[in-house]
């Protein structure tokens, strides 16, 4: 039943990703002023040097009753840093219920979620664990505000990150976390 649920949520991420006009565009593709305009509600972006993107309108108020959902992929074992401009502003209220950013790391709508966000205070720097970063900007049908401003880049993957080794007693002490020591004579110890 796990996959039939797996497959239900991709399905369900494909077809938001659809009906927010989110196209997928290639490395050759360059962001002018000019086609800003045609990517500012939602994209699945792929640009080899990074780039940016923007809530509908802005600097001006973005306009009520928008989803946008934006894609961000890196080349294989590269990350993702995403930056948000000082000029920021998204309708606050309370867990940011209402107009918000939400981040997660990976390229659905079910991935992990990094955080939501709105207010006047820009977020922090968000770095992915691997190639893929999924935005959404949501604005409700009241108080538009300025919006957003974000731009991103790709760093090397952590090589290190997530680790699985094999060892034997001989090099046990060798490994980055250890769970519990298994001595020579098979019981397992605190």
């Amino acid at each position: 039943m796990i996959y039939g649920r797996s497959l239900f949520h991709i399905i369900a991420s494909l077809i938001i990703l659809h009906s927010s006009g989110a196209t997928k565009k290639g490395t050759e593709k360059q962001i002018t002023p000019e086609t800003q305009k045609s990517v500012q509600c939602g994209t699945w972006t792929k640009h080899a040097e990074g780039g940016v993107f923007t809530s509908p309108n802005y600097p001006s108020k973005y306009p009520p009753d928008r989803e946008c959902v934006y894609i961000i992929e890196a080349a294989p074992r590269q990350c993702i840093e995403l930056y948000f401009d000082e000029k920021y502003s998204i309708e606050p209220s309370w867990e940011c219920k209402f107009d918000h950013i939400e981040v997660r790391d990976g390229p659905f709508g079910f991935s992990p979620i990094i955080g939501r966000f709105c207010g006047q205070q820009n977020p922090p720097v968000i770095k992915s664990s691997g190639r893929f970063l999924w935005i959404k900007f949501f604005a409700d049908g009241e108080l538009e505000s300025m919006g957003f401003s974000a731009r991103y880049n790709f760093t090397p993957g952590d090589l290190h990150r997530n680790r699985v080794a094999f060892a034997s007693p001989a090099n046990i002490e060798d490994l980055d976390f250890l769970l519990f020591k298994v001595p020579i004579t098979g019981i397992i110890s605190e």
